[in-house]
């Protein structure tokens, strides 16, 4: 069995090869197509599993108009399973925290929906991607942004730092995902909220059951189920936590969007 270190290093290794690819020029799809053959699991992204899924995931989640205001680059690197920034329901002025964010798409949306007042942040503890993120900031014009290295489960942002959380098929990758819920309830003001996707089991699979799905990596073996979800949250604190499931990944497990608040 894999040890917390070793799924890190998995994951680690994945998004740095899927960074460089993105560097290269490899486009959304051909990311996409690349990383079905390399992953022995047969994922066609990094949220879905092995057996064979709709195409929701990805670039194909961003409206025209929003893939039109970024770099390719960033448009490209998007392996996400949802649209976190319109879950989120941003408003000017407000202070954003991106966990795993990858290339930037959610960021660089995120400081254009905040405006010039606001301020988003990015996470990442995959240094090619960190190094792909600024990139396409400055590419953007970007200035209210900035990505901080560092793990979901030790943000390096102090306590009450930014009004919204939000994340994009990253938690499920988490090999301590307690320790990711108490980060963003930490990192919050009183009153502010989340606003995240990311797969989520039906409560009836146990964790056999989901790891038979597909692999860590592809999003689904470390996936939590709705009631594991909830519950974590209000253990973290969290209130008004909800998770509706959007669509179906692989049999039994769905892309999702998961809201909750901090108590003001």
């Amino acid at each position: 069995m894999a040890t917390p270190e070793d799924v890190r290093e998995q994951v680690r290794a994945r998004y740095a090869e899927a960074a460089i690819a993105v560097t290269g020029g490899t486009t959304n799809a051909e990311l996409n197509d690349a990383l079905q053959l390399a992953d022995d699991c047969g994922t066609s992204s990094c949220c879905s599993g092995n057996v064979e899924v709709d195409d929701s995931f990805g670039a194909v989640l961003y409206s025209s108009d929003e893939q039109g205001e970024l770099p390719a680059e960033a448009v490209a690197a998007s392996l996400g399973c949802g649209n976190p920034t319109a879950v989120a329901a941003l408003r000017e002025g407000e202070r954003v925290l991106d966990l795993g964010s990858g290339g930037g798409i959610d960021v660089l949306l995120s400081a254009r929906r905040v405006g010039e007042t606001g301020f988003a942040y990015g996470v990442d503890m995959t240094e090619e991607m960190l190094e792909l993120a600024r990139a396409n900031a400055a590419k953007a014009g970007a200035t209210n942004v900035e990505f901080l290295h560092g793990t979901i489960e030790d943000v390096p942002l102090p306590d009450q730092a930014v009004d919204v959380v939000i994340s994009n098929c990253v938690v499920n990758l988490s090999p301590h995902k307690e320790k990711v819920l108490a980060e963003m309830f930490r990192v919050l003001t009183p009153g502010g909220r989340i606003g995240i996707s990311d797969v989520v089991a039906e409560d009836h699979l146990t964790p056999a059951d989901r790891a038979e799905r597909g692999s860590y990596v592809g999003c689904i073996a470390g996936a939590l189920s709705r009631a594991e979800y909830l519950d974590g949250l209000r253990a973290a604190g969290f209130a008004d936590a909800e998770v509706e499931f959007t669509h179906e990944a692989v049999p039994g497990m769905h892309g999702a969007i998961i809201r909750a608040t901090k108590p003001a």
